[in-house]
């Protein structure tokens, strides 16, 4: 079983390449897992989709295959040519794809380093795939430790000490452009886990917020979380609030842009527009010369000054996101090698009884030694295997002992595939 990783992400696809490939909804994801599971060669998968990024995280029996299996099913789902994928994408496997997941949970290869929201994202991926029957126990076994890695960042660090995300990002450059949005009122659309936190990030500034939502019901529930100062408006009346308002904050799942051209009215007001939304929330086509609009790829950019802080910090948790993977691989590797062991010993007995067998009914040897014969087969088998056994168990705690373990399952005619490991682990 190997571990793989195919990433789309903010560091090498444009916000156009990403919003070419964004899944829109949750019966799209479990649609393309139910596809990619049925090939033999992928046992489980699972996919990370965020304004930021759309990965597909897969266990299987040939990685070649898989990544090949990812790209072509991708292509043919989201009707983007199959080369520029390949092109767009990074490929992780094995030792690099256990790395980069862990650093992904631990929020070091998100847009904001140390942002809060990546982890639970993941979580809500594999659980997602894990109801529909695409993930299950390989997995688990690595979202379990890269959670663990992810807990020992943030506790041994403090890079997540004042979380940054994208809705901070755009309100701290709003406030840069006005020089404050104390006392001004700014119009949310969204009230998703960015849409809140724009919300909360205006509020702490001073400002007043207009919340609208197409289901008003959420934005009643999220006002009344947050308290007096913000308003709930109808979604019916957006033309109407974004000739309003000068500041406006938009973070929607909407697969089409909610907010064009036919909508602005001529103004004699600057207007500061932030779109956080993957796809876009605003017309790419707007051009209005009092409307300056930020994308979530102009946020980016404006990020990075606001993390250059914790440059240090997150040497630290490189650190330790490379011992976790170490130890995980060691963890991995001792559970892996038990069955094998296990297995071979089941072989012997089973080799045992039909040769004991055999020579008692030729004749060679007296039914009633059949137990005296059959324990001291056993016994020279055991003084046989004692150290075999013993370089097995230490290989399986070094870097390349999956390949010798591999090899012994070949060479042996072992097949492991469907036996679960931890079933051992008392006979250890």
């Amino acid at each position: 079983m190997y571990y793989q990783v195919v990433s789309f992400n903010y560091k090498k696809c444009s916000l156009e390449q990403r919003e070419s490939i964004a899944f829109k909804d949750k019966e799209e994801i479990k649609t393309f897992l139910n596809t990619l599971t049925d090939f033999e060669f992928i046992l489980e998968a699972f996919v990370v989709n965020t304004c930021n990024r759309v990965e597909i995280i897969a266990a299987s029996r040939d990685n070649f295959a898989t990544y090949h299996a990812i790209l072509g099913l991708l292509s043919k789902t989201k009707n983007v040519n199959f080369y520029e994928l390949a092109k767009n994408a990074l490929r992780y496997e094995e030792d690099a794809a256990i790395e980069h997941f862990f650093s992904v949970v631990s929020s070091l290869d998100s847009m904001v380093v140390g942002e809060a929201q990546i982890t639970g994202q993941v979580k809500d991926g594999y659980r997602l795939s894990y109801q529909n029957g695409t993930a299950g126990k390989e997995l688990n076994r690595l979202l379990s430790y890269a959670t663990r890695c992810a807990a020992e960042v943030r506790n041994s660090t403090n890079i997540s000490e004042h979380p940054i995300s994208i809705a901070s990002v755009a309100v701290a450059q709003a406030e840069e452009e006005l020089g404050s949005v104390s006392g001004m009122i700014a119009l949310v659309i969204g009230t998703g886990e960015m849409g809140k936190l724009a919300c909360k990030h205006l509020l702490r500034a001073g400002a007043d917020v207009v919340l609208v939502s197409r289901t008003k019901e959420h934005a009643i529930a999220l006002a009344q979380e947050l308290g007096e100062n913000v308003k709930v408006g109808d979604y019916e009346k957006l033309d109407s609030y974004i000739n309003k308002y000068r500041l406006l904050f938009t973070a929607t799942a909407s697969k089409e842009p909610i907010i064009t051209n036919d909508m602005i009215e001529e103004k004699n007001m600057e207007r500061l527009w932030f779109d956080m939304a993957i796809p876009r929330d605003i017309d790419n086509g707007i051009s209005q010369d009092n409307i300056k609009i930020y994308f979530i790829d102009d946020l980016q950019e404006i990020s990075k000054n606001n993390h250059a802080l914790r440059k240090e910090q997150a040497l630290v948790a490189s650190e330790i996101v490379l011992r976790y993977k170490e130890e995980f691989l060691r963890w991995l590797q001792a559970l892996s090698v038990e069955p094998v062991i296990k297995q071979m010993r089941l072989n012997i007995d089973k080799i045992v009884k039909e040769e004991v067998s055999r020579v008692i009914k030729k004749g060679f040897v007296p039914s009633e030694y059949r137990e005296n014969l059959e324990y001291m087969a056993k016994q020279l088998f055991d003084k046989f295997l004692h150290n075999p056994t013993k370089k097995m168990r230490s290989l399986s705690k070094e870097s390349e002992g999956s390949a010798a373990i591999e090899a012994i399952k070949e060479v042996f005619d072992i097949n492991t595939d469907s036996i679960d490991p931890k079933i051992y682990k008392k006979d250890n």
